[in-house]
């Protein structure tokens, strides 16, 4: 579907609508965006979302259109100090942004995640961490695997193609470039059997990424490439790693 004004947006508070109508404008200004699967995007209850991350756009691009499908605020995992900062802060707190301390521990941000899951919440995470430089997607942390897991949320897959040549890491925005965002069918992972946990929970990430990997062009499928083609119909049984 090309991408239009998403339906669903009439149960979000103010700010969030604002902010992504404006998302919308912007994007159409510039570029053009297209857009698949909301249909998969569930009405309520716990849900954890994972995106790939390759550029400054991609969250901008899930408020824009994911956001109002939902229906409700998305939480995120946002810097304490920017949240501080006059009006954008606001703006950030106003779209469910909730602060980790600079320095502060991994636990800490993991008990903020698992208390938004717990309440029923909605939790974006690019299990990346940061940007990649070449769009291609890069080894995750294993953080979004333990918490899928431990959580027992369901999992809702993105994949955003083409965000780094619309908006390079480093670089300006390019107008004209096209995207597509491919929200897939909610999956959930349970721990499998290893007699390692940390195997256990390699294992995990790698089949987490392969949901978003199968919903990008394959020159962006990066390290998770070889995982999703061996879920592909009719693949012999090569090793799913990274």
């Amino acid at each position: 579907m090309r991408a239009g004004r998403p339906a669903m947006a009439a149960r979000l508070p103010f700010i969030p609508r604002a902010t992504g109508a404006f998302f919308r404008v912007f994007a159409a200004c510039l570029t053009r965006v297209e857009v698949e699967g909301l249909e998969n995007v569930p009405d309520s209850g716990p849900l954890l979302v994972v995106a790939n991350h390759a550029s400054n756009v991609d969250g901008m691009l899930l408020m824009g259109y994911v956001v109002p499908r939902l229906g409700r605020p998305m939480r995120w995992l946002g810097k304490e100090e920017a949240l501080r900062w006059p009006f954008f802060g606001w703006v950030m707190r106003s779209n469910g942004v909730f602060a980790v301390k600079r320095g502060g521990s991994d636990v800490e941000a993991f008990h903020l995640a698992r208390r938004v899951l717990d309440e029923g919440g909605a939790l974006a995470i690019f299990p990346e961490g940061t940007r990649s430089r070449d769009g291609a997607l890069q080894a995750a942390h294993e953080g979004a695997a333990v918490l899928a897991i431990r959580g027992g949320a369901p999992i809702l897959p993105i994949g955003i193609a083409d965000s780094h040549r619309f908006w390079p890491r480093g670089g300006f925005v390019r107008p004209g470039r096209r995207m597509k965002v491919t929200v897939g069918p909610v999956f959930r992972l349970e721990a499998p059997s290893a007699a390692d946990r940390h195997e256990a929970t390699r294992r995990s990430t790698v089949e987490l990424m392969r949901h978003i990997g199968e919903l990008l062009p394959a020159d962006q499928r990066g390290v998770y490439a070889a995982a999703v083609a061996a879920a592909s119909p009719g693949a012999t049984d090569r090793p799913a790693e990274p």
